[in-house]
């Protein structure tokens, strides 16, 4: 049999081992193109556009 803990962790002791496992929310930054919100350091998405030119052909959709 595996080994048991001797004695109940109490709450707070549980909670301040979980403080850091809290997510964190994404940092987004608005396209410069077309305004839609984008990670940033990382090509739109919904246009294709960095840094003000288009290095990705978005295709439109219909």
């Amino acid at each position: 049999m595996p080994p048991q803990p001797k004695r109940k962790l109490s709450k707070g002791r549980r909670d301040r081992r979980r403080a850091h496992d809290a997510l964190e929310t994404q940092n987004l930054v608005q396209c410069s193109n077309c305004g839609e919100m984008r990670l940033p350091h990382r090509a739109c998405p919904n246009c294709g556009h960095y840094k003000g030119r288009e290095v990705i052909s978005v295709e439109e959709k219909e």
